[in-house]
């Protein structure tokens, strides 16, 4: 009796992984017809480049986007604090904002738009009244001087210290004179004429960002000179974590009343971070269309299984397998072709994610090309970030959209009549 129960226990876990079995079984199997297994491994082949390529590309993405953010942001200001006309104690002002727990530094600032020309032509720059000592603390220029230093600047001198990419174009070097003229009229007895200055360049800053194309220097007492300002326009502010920027600045408002005007680094520069992270939204979902083709190609290869099985089915059925045992049984099988061909490319994609730079050095020593000249581009490599979230992400979509592709042919492998399907065998 034991061995009875047993044996009947033995053959209902047969049963019921039958589906199992049999699904597998076909995905090894060698097929009559080869037009079926080479779409089968058409499919297979396309779910892994498709997502190969997600993976890679949005590593990519993240790579540039850090980038961006900690080259950028180490020059940009986190936040900044201004008073209309001008910032009437910035000493005091700086003093109360430094007791915020999460506020490391701050430094006055007087910025304007204005034209630098030399022999080569003219450029329109941001230009920037500083205090050395104080801009040091909320910046990284310093640390990036290629020529110079910030203490170079003096009041009265009138030197200035500008971006590599700026002093390239215009042909400088140090100790050059340049002329800053501003978008203000002077009127004068032989009639209007625009606000001029010569400056003398003595420094020439790389931090590698768009900065070092627009950004240039003044020492803030000859900047209050220039621009006929009582005092500086406001602070530069320094916080511990550029992410929490936004509600720091948001409390350091509240804090100081309303006769302050208060932004952080999301306001001056977050079009450029949402502009993007848009792009790369945009980009996994046109990437996404591989994989939608492989799990198509998932639903070919059923289709054209399920016709060439019809006699397999209607045995399966007489034998006692029920509808949803067949449905179960092509569900495993395109599963299976989906979940190999996302397990392949997953492995693939993260180790040319990790791989990348080395790649790419490889195929510049190869062809003698550089792909990325530093002379036309901010960085002379390509950065990847691998997330762990983008790769479940990416390889939880391909998993979904292969089941998916499985449900219409599996379901009509269980409509199939044991009957009709036998009766000119």
């Amino acid at each position: 009796m034991l061995v009875l129960d047993q044996t009947l226990g033995l053959n209902a876990a047969m049963l019921k992984n039958i589906p199992l079995y049999i699904g597998l079984r076909y995905t090894r199997a060698r097929r009559r017809n080869q037009f079926i297994s080479f779409i089968s491994a058409f499919s297979l082949i396309g779910m892994a480049l498709g997502v190969m390529s997600l993976i890679v590309v949005l590593s990519v993405m993240n790579g540039f986007d850090r980038e961006m953010k900690q080259r950028i942001l180490s020059v940009v200001p986190h936040g900044f604090i201004d008073q209309q006309p001008y910032l009437e104690d910035w000493n005091a002002t700086s003093l109360r904002i430094a007791e915020h727990p999460e506020v490391i530094a701050s430094a006055p600032y007087l910025s304007r738009f204005a034209m630098v020309t030399y022999e080569r032509g003219v450029e329109s720059i941001q230009l920037q009244g500083i205090l050395p000592e104080a801009e040091g603390k909320v910046s990284i220029v310093d640390q990036h001087m290629l020529v110079g230093s910030l203490e170079r600047l003096q009041p009265g001198e009138f030197g200035i210290i500008m971006g590599s990419l700026l002093a390239r174009s215009l042909g400088l070097a140090p100790g050059d004179k340049v002329t800053l003229t501003l978008p203000d009229i002077s009127i004068t007895m032989a009639g209007v004429y625009p606000r001029t200055k010569r400056f003398t360049l003595v420094g020439v800053f790389e931090v590698g960002a768009e900065v070092d194309q627009t950004l240039a220097m003044i020492h803030l007492d000859d900047a209050r000179r220039l621009f006929r300002a009582s005092g500086p326009q406001g602070l530069h502010v320094k916080v511990n974590d550029i992410y929490r920027a936004g509600p720091v600045m948001s409390e350091l408002a509240n804090q100081l009343g309303g006769d302050f005007s208060v932004k952080d680094w999301s306001q001056t520069q977050g079009s450029l971070f949402q502009a993007v992270k848009m792009e790369k939204i945009v980009i996994a979902t046109l990437l996404s269309i591989i994989i939608a083709v492989a799990a198509f190609n998932i639903v070919s290869s059923l289709v054209l299984m399920v016709a060439d099985k019809r006699s397999d089915i209607a045995v399966l059925r007489t034998l006692g397998l029920t509808s949803r045992q067949v449905m179960a049984i092509f569900v495993v099988q395109g599963s299976a072709v989906g979940f190999i061909g996302t397990l392949i490319g997953a492995v693939l994609g993260c180790v040319l994610a990790l791989t990348l730079n080395s790649v790419i050095a490889s195929i510049q020593a190869i062809t003698g090309v550089q792909i990325f000249d530093p002379n036309v581009f901010f960085i002379s490599y390509l950065p990847s970030v691998l997330l762990v979230d983008d790769v479940l992400r990416i390889c939880l979509t391909a998993l979904v959209l292969s089941v998916l592709a499985t449900l219409y042919p599996a379901w009509r492998a269980a409509q199939i009549e044991p009957a009709e399907a036998l009766r000119y065998e």
